[in-house]
């Protein structure tokens, strides 16, 4: 995370009404707001391909694929955040203190970062795992061909499991496969590689 901005406690409505006014996403937790750093266009890349694919395959079914506009709360730590790819089926729960966080998401995705990888997988991995409804944690590389699931299972254990190159991660809890060579497919490289040739 980065910096706090300069007041030491902030209540949580003191939080939204910043939000609301800010150009910038912020996360919140224990009374601090902390600023997120925006994406690398590959960082863009990947979760608008992630967010497609997701899209295409449950199309027709009570999912919705959210984008990381999405706010995300989570009750158990207090935590609000931003996740790259969301999927909420069924109906979206929104927190009664803020109507625009979600507090039911089944899967989460983020794509890692040099800035973030280390508080994706520790820190907010944590607190995502209180989230009761949260199924599966997807992480996504930008720096190899690389996709992995966190999946929770009945004793609230979770089994990791990866995909890279030429394999298919499957998300079990929506009944989805994220194709690594489709998500990973860059149709502006493409393009590149055949004026080239």
């Amino acid at each position: 995370m980065n910096e706090p901005a300069r007041k030491l406690v902030w209540t949580y409505a003191e939080y939204l009404d910043q939000e609301r006014a800010s150009p910038t996403k912020h996360q919140f937790l224990n009374g601090k707001i902390f600023a997120m750093a925006g994406g690398t266009p590959e960082h863009a890349y990947l979760c608008a391909s992630v967010g497609a694919e997701l899209g295409a395959q449950l199309r027709g079914r009570p999912c919705a694929v959210y984008s990381s506009d999405l706010r995300v709360r989570v009750q158990a730590t207090g935590l609000s955040t931003y996740a790259d790819v969301s999927v909420v089926c069924g109906r979206l729960e929104r927190d009664l203190e803020d109507k625009d966080a979600a507090l039911n998401p089944i899967v989460l995705v983020e794509v890692l970062s040099d800035s973030t990888e280390a508080y994706d997988r520790g820190e907010k991995f944590a607190h995502y795992r209180r989230i009761p409804s949260l199924r599966e944690y997807v992480l996504v590389s930008q720096h190899e061909q690389r996709i992995e699931v966190f999946h929770r299972n009945e004793d609230d254990s979770w089994t990791l499991r990866e995909a890279r190159a030429g394999e298919g991660a499957h998300l079990e809890a929506i009944g989805c496969v994220l194709s690594v060579d489709e998500v990973y497919r860059d149709p502006l490289t493409q393009v590149a590689t055949e004026a080239e040739g």
